[in-house]
């Protein structure tokens, strides 16, 4: 079995769905949401905008550095 450091960010991305993620881009911005699904190549995550708005945002696996689970409180 791989261990979480040996996953690709596809492997991640698949087992994190429907569970709060931050991602860590290439370009060095980060970004935090839901995962909603992954398919042609992208994560697709829903992200809080403000007041009471979200949006679906995607992502390729390129421009994706890594993808972690929120910790516990």
């Amino acid at each position: 079995m791989l261990m979480p450091g040996q996953m690709s960010i596809q492997q991640k991305a698949m087992m994190m769905i429907g569970r709060p993620v931050g991602i860590s881009l290439r370009n060095g911005q980060g970004v935090s949401g839901v995962i909603c699904s992954v398919q042609g190549g992208e994560v697709y995550i829903m992200q809080y905008m403000y007041a009471t708005q979200f949006a679906t945002f995607h992502y390729s696996f390129n421009d994706i550095n890594d993808i972690l689970p929120y910790p516990g409180c």
